[in-house]
């Protein structure tokens, strides 16, 4: 497909002024995108648009970075599908960069941890009702409720969350597929080894006493095997990054949620800000590649197949089970998050203000957070 660097310059520029404005979470940004390139620039058509919309929701990765990856492959060959993907990034790493750093020259300060203090129970609001409404489009039937309620109690229990992504994925091709299926290559099924790979390369390299290896490492098996809302790359965190090897605390995991919340752009922007937390900066620059390097990596493979992808009935049953586990992780992880956000009568206030404003109106999670972050400080303050 050819390219002119015309071309490339115009899809870094829409791409790069995307990721500054675009709040809201994945919806908002893919609204944004076909706006942009459907109805005002005519890039694509809206069945072209509505195609790689579908094949983003049957893969692994962020939904908005690989239709950017789409839209600049399409409009200016190899190198938009670089350009538009890293323009998107940039913003939020940049942004996630300078709050990091602010965090951890100022975050233990009395101010700074009053900020956080009204932030945590806003950003618990915005989880809980992330699970409650992903629960109404992933909870279709009573099989997707049941393995959903199997994969909560599992998580409960400690079993890896790898694990139980795959295991669900398989159970759900055994549900709404013919077994006969099994037997056939499919698109969905070329991804697994790698995520096999991914999750087993942390243990064998454990010898090695170098954070940013295994920190690159983590983040690669995040962004390979990352279904769903990109909430579920908290649980992956609480279960490496806090517990296995005990680089941050339940409570940096929080604030590491809420600078997610402030930023636009995807919502893995904040590995920037706990891979700097882990490594300063190198740390948040490995972190950064290596959880999106793999949306490239897929976009590239599945954009010549994405009419097989979406045929794919294999494919289709393989992603409810999966929407079905990232419900109950979503759900466990807060639950795990909860007792260090909610500690008195004052954030009980704050997660409720939070839970009542996000499901009767269409509020930004930035303002939410913003007006948690006033609420703390007031809070601070008066006491």
């Amino acid at each position: 497909m050819p390219s002119n660097w015309k071309d490339i310059l115009t899809v870094s520029g829409l791409f790069f002024k995307l990721g500054l404005i675009s709040f809201g979470g994945p919806a908002a940004h893919v609204a944004l995108m076909e706006q942009e390139v459907v109805r005002k620039r005519g890039w694509l058509d809206r069945d072209h648009f509505l195609d790689l919309l579908a094949a983003t929701n049957l893969v692994p990765g962020p939904n908005a970075t690989e239709m950017a990856i789409h839209v600049g492959y399409v409009r200016a060959g190899w190198l938009g599908f670089i350009a538009a993907g890293a323009a998107f990034i940039f913003p939020a790493f940049l942004i996630s960069l300078v709050l990091s750093w602010i965090y951890v020259r100022f975050g233990t300060m009395p101010e700074g941890q009053a900020l956080f203090y009204g932030i945590n129970p806003i950003v618990m609001a915005i989880i809980l009702v992330a699970t409650y409404r992903l629960g109404k489009t992933a909870l279709k039937g009573k099989w997707q409720v049941v393995l959903s309620v199997i994969a909560f109690g599992a998580a409960l229990l400690g079993v890896n969350e790898v694990l139980i992504l795959l295991i669900a994925g398989m159970i759900g091709i055994l549900l709404y597929a013919p077994p006969s299926w099994l037997q056939k290559k499919t698109p969905v099924a070329m991804f697994l080894p790698l995520g096999s790979l991914l999750y087993a390369a942390p243990k064998v390299l454990a010898w090695v006493d170098n954070r940013l290896v295994l920190l690159g490492l983590f983040f690669l098996k995040v962004g390979t095997l990352l279904f769903g809302s990109g909430m579920v790359l908290f649980a992956f965190i609480q279960r490496d990054v806090v517990d296995r090897y005990g680089w941050l605390s339940q409570q940096q995991l929080i604030d590491a949620i809420a600078v997610g919340q402030m930023t636009p752009g995807p919502v893995l922007s904040s590995a920037t800000f706990i891979g700097y937390l882990v490594s300063g900066w190198p740390g948040a620059l490995v972190a950064t590649i290596a959880v999106f390097l793999p949306s490239f990596v897929i976009v590239a493979v599945i954009g010549p197949i994405i009419p097989c992808l979406r045929q794919s009935r294999t494919a289709q049953a393989f992603l409810k089970g999966v929407n079905a586990a990232v419900v109950a992780l979503i759900l466990a992880v807060s639950l795990t998050l909860f007792r260090s956000a909610i500690v008195d009568v004052w954030t009980v206030f704050i997660l409720a203000a939070g839970l009542v404003t996000l499901l009767r109106t269409k509020a930004d999670s930035f303002w939410l957070v913003l007006g948690g972050a006033v609420l703390g400080m007031i809070h601070f303050f008066v006491t």
